[in-house]
């Protein structure tokens, strides 16, 4: 039976075009995704846009559009971003669907009628940027600044529906209780218990009044259904839950060994590990595993935004790099759970250190000295081994273990750290073995062919390894190795000495050396215009 695997990303607001910094989460979440698929796991992944909110209707309004053409035109540019990158999502969900749309009005008639919502009043702060309420004592100063965003929150009083937390907040404690890695980093917890649980959580706000692009709610005409109630039932509609079609989510969610994964910033964590929790209670459903809170992508000048004029667009810096140039700095430069910040001369000493100098050059030297000296062939040695050649097979297979317990953990910087490990033992395996030494020495062509076949291998598996993020050049390196299709799996690769009699192929440098001073000038010149244009 196949291990499944349903893994997730927040669904999007689409108020302005995407940049790096939404493309970093949904990039980790597509290599997790495709690493689970690797290894042999029933893989599902979903990511996609939350459409509604006062937010989108104004910023159709000021375009001159419907919100329904504003979002529509939105997604065309999320649709393509992720094109851009390789993301190989199952599913994109998005909230103005007629599958979503049913679904949430369902759900909301079964809280209503289980009285875990009730009518009321709503009056306090409301920052519409962060389609978020906030008490008296959680504004920030004099002008009343929302705690997240630091923008002028207003007072607004409204009738309004509300789900009653406190029915459901013993429930969620357990579960941080019990499970300890519900939530990851477990700092995110800790947080969440000192700063909302324990001052008191009040009933959350699930409906509005004061605009209408939302899902209305049937049973109370003028109210629609507010955005956490919304979004966060994505993960389950997506699945088919309450559909005539439900045999995805009796399949990825109702599936108790199914590992169900979160992917989440840090600003939305609240409304994921508390509220979340509560909704799946109160439906008499399950929790997902895991609950991941990734970092920030940062700049010098702080968050990676479009309001800040800081935002790198993808397109140009793919066009430039290669996308697996890209991905392979999302994952390898900024630890995963941590903030990173991005800088052009950080991005151009990671593409240069490990792809070009380590990696590059590894595959570029084995193959040159297969076609020199076995004729193109990799050799098939079964012979005894030397103490360099044990070190290396022994550094392969701790590799792969490495690999799989630091992936399982979500340690994916840890785990491709790890890979390029491996790549720096086979270069120094080249070195210590000097096989230009033993191919002066006839005596020595058993141990030279040693050699070769461990170096081949050592390359087939590192880039089997690295296939989730290097989503094209590593077919380039198969090809160069002489990897027939059929061998291109997991399972092979991970049996280490599988190659041999294979006809190596000397193609193109898949990883060149870039020019440091005009490659950080022309980033940096990507940097400029956005600053630019929100300056204009």
């Amino acid at each position: 039976m196949s291990r499944k695997f349903y893994i997730t990303t927040p669904i999007y607001y689409p108020s302005a075009s995407p940049h790096l910094g939404h493309a970093y989460c949904t990039t980790m979440a597509d290599i997790i995704a495709r690493g689970k698929r690797l290894r042999g796991f029933d893989t599902y992944f979903l990511t996609g846009l939350d459409e509604h909110g006062e937010k989108i209707q104004e910023n159709a309004a000021a375009a001159h559009v419907t919100p329904q053409e504003f979002v529509d035109n939105v997604a065309k540019k999320f649709v393509s971003l992720w094109e851009t990158m390789h993301i190989s999502n199952d599913d994109f969900i998005r909230t103005t669907q007629p599958r979503h749309y049913k679904t949430v009005e369902k759900i909301f008639s079964k809280f209503l009628e289980d009285d875990d919502v009730y009518l009321s009043s709503y009056k306090g702060w409301y920052c519409v940027h962060e389609e978020t309420f906030w008490t008296d004592t959680q504004v920030e100063g004099e002008n009343h600044l929302c705690p997240d965003c630091h923008r002028p929150c207003e007072q607004k009083e409204e009738p309004a529906y509300f789900f009653r937390c406190s029915k459901y907040v013993d429930d969620v404690m357990h579960i941080f209780d019990t499970e300890s890695k519900f939530i990851t980093p477990v700092g995110r917890k800790t947080e969440m218990i000192n700063n909302f649980i324990k001052p008191g959580l009040n009933d959350l706000c699930v409906t509005r009044t004061s605009f209408d692009w939302g899902i209305p709610v049937k049973e109370a005409p003028g109210h629609v259904i507010y955005v956490w109630l919304d979004a966060l039932t994505n993960y389950i509609t997506a699945l088919g839950y309450l559909q005539d079609d439900d045999s995805k989510f009796k399949n990825y969610w109702m599936d108790p060994n199914t590992e169900i994964v979160h992917l989440i910033g840090a600003d939305i964590t609240r409304f994921h590990t508390i509220y979340w929790p509560m909704f799946l209670k109160a439906l008499n459903l399950r929790q997902p595993s895991r609950i991941f809170v990734h970092g920030l992508m940062m700049m010098k000048d702080g968050k990676m935004s479009k309001s800040k004029g800081n935002a790198i667009p993808v397109p140009p810096l793919v066009e430039r790099f290669g996308v697996d140039a890209v991905r392979y700095y999302l994952a390898r430069e900024i630890v995963f759970g941590q903030d990173g910040q991005f800088t052009p001369e950080q991005f151009v000493e990671r593409l240069n250190i490990d792809l070009a100098n380590n990696f590059g050059n590894l595959l570029n030297r084995t193959v040159s000295m297969i076609m020199k000296y076995f004729d193109g062939v990799i050799p098939e040695y079964k012979g005894e081994l030397n103490s360099l050649d044990e070190g290396l097979k022994e550094m392969a297979e701790k590799t792969v273990k490495s690999y799989e317990i630091l992936n399982d953990d979500l340690k994916v910087t840890e785990a491709y750290a790890a890979v390029m490990d491996l790549v720096s033992a086979a270069n120094k395996y080249i070195e210590e073995s000097a096989p230009w030494v033993l191919a002066k020495d006839s005596a020595k062509k058993e141990e030279l062919a040693s050699c070769m076949s461990h170096l081949a291998n050592a390359i087939f598996l590192a880039g089997t390894l690295l296939s989730p993020i290097l989503v094209t050049k590593s077919e380039k390196l198969f090809d160069q190795l002489g990897v027939p299709a059929s061998m291109r799996d997991y399972e092979t690769a991970t049996h280490f000495g599988s190659l041999g009699g294979q006809k190596v192929n000397k193609g193109e440098q898949l990883f060149p050396r870039l020019e440091e001073a005009k490659e950080v000038e022309f980033i940096q010149n990507l940097m400029k215009a956005p600053k630019e244009k929100a300056a204009a």
